[in-house]
This record gives structure tokens, sequence and C-alpha cells, in this order.
């Protein structure tokens, strides 16, 4: 599977800076980021929630887990996790579960937890799992215009005994 061309012209008309960076494969967030050699906090992630019908992107760092009490507050309705099966129609160009970040460009409302945009840049998966892309967060911003809102938590680690 290759980058999603939509994705790569969206970058390209909105004239941002982007590096495309190749990593081994990696399937969760926590590997890739460590794949990609940058700190989960700048890794975001897609989580894809439901209300009712409607498909929801939510976007995170790598080292945050979805609070689906506190979407709920931000979105204004219950919301649930969605099955992979369900959502996977909506991103026929990426692999499962390496959808980029950008809801707009498959007409999904996304929202962004508030501790990403406190991030000088964000790197995510770019519809495959190797391939991953580098941008400033401002730039994300101005493409996405993602709604923001408390919605993750942060994973704490386990310690050992």
């Amino acid at each position: 599977m290759k980058i999603p061309k939509q994705l790569i012209d969206s970058l390209k008309k909105n004239k941002v800076d982007y590096e495309i960076l190749r990593h081994e494969e990696a399937v969760t967030a926590q590997r890739i980021a460590q794949a990609e050699h940058v700190k989960g906090r700048h890794h975001a992630k897609v989580v894809m929630l439901k209300s009712g019908q409607e498909r929801l992107m939510t976007v995170l760092p790598a080292d945050h887990q979805i609070d689906l009490e506190k979407a709920a507050k931000a979105i204004g309705k219950a919301v649930s996790l969605d099955a992979e099966a369900e959502f996977k129609p909506l991103f026929p160009d990426c692999a499962v579960g390496a959808m980029p970040p950008f809801g707009n460009l498959y007409s999904v409302p996304t929202y962004v937890d508030q501790s990403l945009t406190h991030q000088d840049y964000i790197v995510f998966e770019a519809g495959t799992h190797t391939d991953a892309i580098k941008i400033s967060y401002h730039d994300y911003d101005k493409i996405v215009k993602p709604h923001v809102a408390d919605l993750a938590v942060k994973i704490q680690p386990i310690k050992s005994g």
C-alpha cells in the first residue's frame, strides 16, 4: 500500500513542509513512535469513535488513551469505540489502522486532544504501517481545522516490582 495521494496533494496544496519517515512495520502507536524515534507525545494516533450512526475521528498522543466520558462531554453526545470492520470502508486508500489524522479528507469530523496542540510538531501514520509523516502542529491545525478538546488521559507506565 502507498501513501494516499490525496494526503500528499493536500500537504502540497497548502504549501506545508513535511518529512516522510520510513520505519519497520509496526502496529501499535507506542511501537510506531519507537520505530520513528519520536517521543509518544509527538506521535498522533487515530482512535475512531461512533455516536449513533456517525463516525468520529479522534487524534491523541501515542502515550495517551481515549477517555470515553471526556470524549462524550466534548462532543456533546454519547460515544463508543468504533469497530474496525465498520470504519475500514471510509479509508479505502489506507491500511487498516494506519489512516492519517486528516478526517477532513474523508468527510469525517475530527477532534484532537488538547495536549497535542502544545507540541511544535507531530508525526502520524501515512496510510501504511511503514510510512509516517512529520509536520508542524500549526500546519496540521491549519489544514484539518479539528475541534480541540480534552479527550484523553496519559497512560501510566507499568512499574516493575
